[in-house]
Formats: structure tokens, sequence, C-alpha cells
């Protein structure tokens, strides 16, 4: 939609841009007509370029960031699960390679009937999307209406589904813009992104689950603390109760990267076993959303060992078309990579995994681009193990043996093996909590 004829605006864009760019603060009312002035067209994409541009470089004030978070709110429709009857709490991830634990933890946090309204993503460049992942399995399907995801989180307690394009539509126009003008990485940005279409979904309690390192989003711990500390004031001001967990993202999380092999892996920790850090991360994420749900004494380890999680992740994906019980695809071609040399891994860096997963057919370039879901990589040693000379380290997957080449090329010098007896030791996977 376009100006009306004859209505004058209540503010000038130039105006804006300049207080901004010669680090002056916004008032209230000037971001509530900005972002309402972007939505429907009067300001045009090069003048949000410039101010973007000029929040990238001089930041925002605490409210000026709630201010943008709530216009964005505001630009579209809110959800409501008060009718439910029950606590809601939902879990967001900035993202990383391997993170799959939206799958595990959806059902097991929704055993204890708290009812999870998980709003997910796809997946674009070296980061997996939950949405990619389910399509895996034969008849899942993503995109539900409004009434279809309520009867859901009221008879099974757990979704995972697409979000509307009616939740916040102004961070759609914002974040495509800020994929073509560099300014991915402003804090303020990111922060009123994330949390606008998390407070407009309804949820009465959110934990964040915020990476640093080499696979993550924001590759220093202190800029990623500073989010987590701007999400969890956002949400707070907001009424939602808000905790985040900091995490390390140096090293891809669990065995499986890529869209089928994850859900093999994340079937693996409901059944009671799988890697222990993707254990350990999605039992600490459920304590937490159970903890802000108030439901802090629920005993989360006994519900993946006794199945009542698994039997929650099977009911949850019939009721949204999938066969929890059909064959995952698999990929036509594999090539496995072994030690050249006895020794302990002691490096892997994420980024460069996850950059050749995607190289493999797994992640898309574009967001119209299919996603290949057999495609991915198993990793069959983790830093700190020793291996053999001859012991597999790695193996790629994919449908056309050419990708192999490419991918090779992304993870060489990611991995390091290390004399046999070299010490080894790693950080703690959760490195701080912020409520």
């Amino acid at each position: 939609m376009t100006q009306t004829a004859g209505a004058v605006e209540a503010f000038d864009a130039v105006d804006l841009i300049r207080t901004k760019r010669d680090r002056g603060e916004l008032g209230t009312a000037e971001i509530d007509w900005l972002v309402d002035a972007y939505t429907r067209g009067y300001v045009g994409d090069e003048q949000m370029s410039a101010m973007i541009m000029a929040i990238f470089l001089n930041g925002m004030t605490r409210r000026e960031i709630k201010d943008l978070t709530m216009a964005m709110i505001a630009s579209g429709e809110r959800m409501d699960f008060s009718g439910l009857g029950k606590p809601t709490t939902d879990k967001h991830s900035t993202g990383g390679v391997g993170d799959k634990i939206t799958l595990p933890l959806m059902p097991l946090v929704a055993t204890f009937g708290v009812a999870v309204p998980q709003l997910s993503g796809r997946g674009l460049g070296h980061t997996g999307g939950t949405l990619d992942k389910l399509e895996s399995i034969p008849g899942w399907r993503a995109n539900l209406n409004n009434e279809e995801m309520f009867a859901q989180l009221q008879n099974e307690g757990g979704v995972i589904c697409a979000a509307g394009s009616g939740l916040a539509p102004a961070d759609g126009k914002l974040y495509a813009l800020r994929d073509i003008t560099g300014t991915v990485e402003a804090i303020p940005l990111i922060a009123s992104s994330i949390m606008s279409k998390k407070i407009a979904e309804g949820t009465s309690a959110l934990v964040l689950d915020v990476k640093f390192g080499s696979g993550a989003f924001l590759k220093d711990i202190e800029k990623s603390r500073e989010l987590a500390r701007t999400m969890v004031e956002l949400g707070t001001d907001a009424g939602v109760a808000t905790s985040a967990l900091l995490t390390d993202m140096n090293v891809p999380l669990g065995l499986a990267i890529g869209n089928a092999n994850e859900v093999r892996e994340s079937v693996e920790v409901l059944a009671g076993g799988g890697p222990a850090d993707i254990v350990e991360l999605t039992v600490a994420l459920a304590r937490e959303m159970l903890a802000l749900a108030g439901r802090p004494d629920e005993d989360v380890e006994a519900a993946l060992k006794d199945g009542r999680a698994m039997d929650k992740w099977r009911e949850v994906i019939r009721a949204q078309g999938g066969d929890p019980d059909a064959a995952l695809p698999v990929a036509k071609e594999t090539h496995t990579v072994v030690a050249e040399s006895d020794g302990v891994l002691v490096e892997q860096e994420a980024l460069p995994f996850g950059i050749a997963a995607w190289r493999l057919g797994a992640g898309r370039a574009r967001k119209q681009d299919p996603v290949q879901h057999a495609a991915g990589i198993d990793l069959h040693a983790k830093p700190g193990d020793t291996v053999r000379k001859g012991d597999p380290l790695f193996t790629l997957s994919a449908d056309e043996p050419a990708r192999f080449e490419r991918a090779l090329e992304a993870v060489e010098g990611a991995y390091r093996l290390a004399p046999v007896g070299t010490p080894f030791t790693r950080g703690p996977l959760i490195a701080d909590r912020i409520s």
C-alpha cells in the first residue's frame, strides 16, 4: 500500500536518518512512524538501508530497541494462547552447525503438560532450518493455519511449524534488507527481529539459546552475551518470562550435520541414547523452559529414558501428517575421510563443516532453493577422541558425487590430529546463563 493522495506524513525519513547518522536518539513516535511507513511502502528500501546502516554504526538505546521491537510487532497480528488453559513456553536458537535441539526438545517439554508453540524457520547459508529437517519425514507438513495450530497445542501439547506471514511483517522486509546491506550483525536489529516474532507469537515464557564461536552468527562471546542480555531485556519489558543460555558453537553439535541424518540423531536422543552434547543441551533447555513455565521440579531425564518423550514425538509427527515409522531418505553416494595417522582429534571447526554440508546439498543459497534431505555429514569422532590410522573421521553423503570435491575443500584445515597422549580439554558447552 502506498501513501493516500493528499495525506500528510507525521515525519520525514531524511530527518530521522540524519538524527541517527549524527548519533542522536529517535523518539517513540518517530520509530512507530518509520516502521509503519516502511511496511506500507512510503519509506523506500534506499532510505531504510541508510537508516539501518546508521543503526549498525551508532547503535540504539534500550528504549529505542524496545520501541523498534514493539513497532514491528504492531505491523502484524499478535497471537494469544491464554485460551489453552495451560502455560506456554518456547525456545529460540540463534542457529549453528548440527543444531537439531528443537526436535527432541519440543516433545520432551510437552510431555509435562506445558504447551510448546515452536514456530520455526528454514535454513539459509550454513545454518540448517528446523522445517527442512522435519520435511525429511514422509508426509510431514510445515504449514498449519492458526486453527490447526491451536488444535494441536490443545490435543498434543506441542507443534513445530512455519511462522505465518501475518506475524511481524515489517521484520520480513527488514530481514531481507539487512542481508543485502552488510548490516546482519547489528545487535539492535538482530534482537528486535527475533523478539518481535517471538513476542507476537504469544508465548508466556521464552528461553534463548544464544551461540558463540566458529559456527555461530556472532563469533565473539562478548557480542553474543550482549545480544542475549538485549533480548532478555526485551522479553522482560514485554511481559514474557525470558532467560538465555550462552552456548559454544566452535564445534558442530552432535555427530550429524544435514537434514534426514539430524532427524535420525534426534530420534536416538528421544530413545534414551544419542550424543552426550545433544542430550546435555536438550536437558538444560528443557529444565529452563519448564522452570519459566512454573514447573521447576520435573524429572526431565526420566522422560527421555522411559519413552514418554518418544511417545509424544510420534504423536506430534502424526498430527502433522508425518509417518514416524517411515524410512528417511538415504544419499546415493558417500565418501569417508580416514585418519592418516594415530592421534588425538584436537580440532573440528564448526563453520567449515557447515559450509561443506551446504555444498553437499543440505542447505540453500537462496530462499527459494530446494534442499537435498539425504545430503550431509556424519562425524565419527569428536575433539578429545583418540583415533588409529585408517579409522573413519567423517563421512560425506550426497546424491551427486561431483559435490564431494568442493565439500572436501571446505573442510581442509578445519580438523587436526595431535600425537597420541596430547592432553585435550574443551570448555563447557554452556558458558553462561542470563536472566
